[in-house]
């Protein structure tokens, strides 16, 4: 059975922390000598390109890597990846592609966008590598992927906008000097009230955009009662946009302005942007049953953010939920010193329930990482979330600009934060409490094994 579909289990202390990872060490341990002394008389398995690689490069690398897209190499097929063979072993071996830089031992494991490699397939291409990296029987080759065209050639990785909002000139970043932040507005053109499924922001040129975050101005004397302000949709380097679970969105009101809040910095040479805001709506007149808040908090105050030089430090930040509340996506965002951030819950019963960790942040990949709806944290109102984040100013940091520098909470690339981005759908008790009742009901039906109890 699933961790996180049997319950939210809490850590009741620090005693019976250490035991489990007592007990889980010991066990590794074990394993890792048993199986070792086998392979030794096994003779290793021929592993081949077409037979073995070619499967995992499909199921998490070629949606990105494959002609027409951003990335530098198409993947597709053994004529594609054998130049980069050695490359793709040190990338897969960090942990460094494909992006995704959760710890898969802390709190929730299952996620709609999971496209990370498991040991068995990091192993698989790194025998591949160290073997030859032969080619295999054709015969062998699964059958090639369909890439949606459009997606492929215009970068919209939510699938082709119903809209999409752009602000009215282009705008010139200086070849060099200080980070840039400037507002635009643009008019979305709507005359009529639609629901929003899915968002991406598309920056005209990611090398000088840092981030870009819209907001929504309706018009004066519009219907505001499902309306949800604050943050509408966010882009931080290497983000792919926001698709909500079913029946989940947002409300954009007809005659609605956009507001463009851009952050710029120099590159050593000019450069121009025109960033674009891609939207894909619900058909007319369907109105989900759920609104998306987009909740983000930090450490406060943000200026007790202190990273001293040649050090590893901490920091937390706290939200206590008004509301009973589903969690949707977890994205922390940190800047180049950023190490590492962990969600907990701090439950009404003041136990301590682990959610998701990341443990390898990557300040070029801004991933949300979204639950799979069974699994999505249930909460009661006044639970308080607990941002645990971490932060490397030392030369073992090979992202970190000067580890001899003083680094603190600031807006520019060169300064750094602790934000963890959440999707919520906030609850009505009654709501909330069926669909605690679901859940339970099926990690019972999950323990008897299907069967009915009489």
């Amino acid at each position: 059975m699933k961790e996180w579909e049997i319950s939210m289990k809490s850590n009741k202390g620090s005693g019976a922390r250490s035991t489990i990872t007592h007990a889980v060490a010991l066990a590794a341990l074990a394993v890792m000598m048993a199986p070792n002394a086998l392979r030794a008389a096994d003779p290793p398995k021929e592993v081949t390109f077409t037979k073995d690689v070619a499967p995992i490069l499909q199921k998490s690398c070629q949606p990105c890597h494959h002609p027409g897209t951003a990335a530098p190499m198409s993947l597709l097929t053994y004529q594609h990846a054998r130049p980069w063979a050695r490359s793709i072993k040190q990338r897969v071996t960090l942990r460094e592609m494909p992006p995704w830089h959760l710890d898969k031992n802390v709190g929730i494991r299952e996620f709609k966008n999971d496209i990370s490699l498991s040991d068995a397939e990091i192993d698989t291409i790194v025998r591949w590598v160290d073997t030859g990296t032969k080619q295999g029987d054709m015969k062998d080759m699964p059958p090639p992927l369909k890439f949606d065209e459009y997606k492929s050639a215009n970068d919209w990785f939510i699938g082709k906008p119903d809209l999409i909002v752009t602000f009215d000139k282009e705008m010139t970043m200086y070849a060099n000097g200080p980070d840039w932040w400037i507002n635009k507005f643009a008019e979305t053109g709507l005359t009529e009230d639609r629901w929003v499924k899915a968002m991406q922001i598309k920056p005209g040129n990611p090398k000088i955009v840092h981030h870009a975050v819209t907001s929504v101005m309706p018009p004066e004397g519009a219907d505001l009662t499902d309306f949800v302000g604050g943050e509408f949709e966010e882009y931080a380097v290497g983000k792919y946009g926001d698709i909500y679970p079913e029946n989940t969105g947002r409300l954009l009101p007809a005659g609605s302005r956009i507001q463009f809040d851009m952050h710029y910095f120099a590159i050593g040479e000019e450069a121009k942007d025109r960033t674009s805001l891609g939207i894909v709506f619900y058909p007319k007149g369907y109105v989900p049953k759920y609104k998306v808040n987009m909740v983000s908090f930090r450490n406060v105050p943000n200026d007790d953010l202190a990273i001293p030089p040649n050090s590893v430090v901490r920091h937390d930040g706290y939200f206590r939920l008004p509301r009973p509340a589903r969690i949707s996506s977890f994205q922390p965002h940190m800047h180049m010193r950023g190490k590492g951030m962990t969600l907990e819950a701090i439950n009404l019963d003041n136990s301590v329930t682990s959610i998701s960790s990341v443990d390898h942040f990557d300040f070029n990949w801004h991933i949300a990482y979204v639950y799979r709806d069974d699994v999505a944290p249930l909460l009661p109102a006044g639970t308080v979330l607990h941002a645990i984040a971490i932060h490397d100013n030392t030369s073992a940091n090979r992202r970190n600009p000067d580890p001899n520098m003083w680094a603190g909470y600031g807006e520019r690339s060169v300064d750094d934060m602790l934000q963890l981005r959440l999707a919520v759908v906030y609850l009505d008790e009654a709501d909330y409490q069926a669909q605690v009742a679901e859940r339970k009901a099926k990690v019972q039906q999950l323990s008897t094994g299907g069967n009915q109890q009489p």
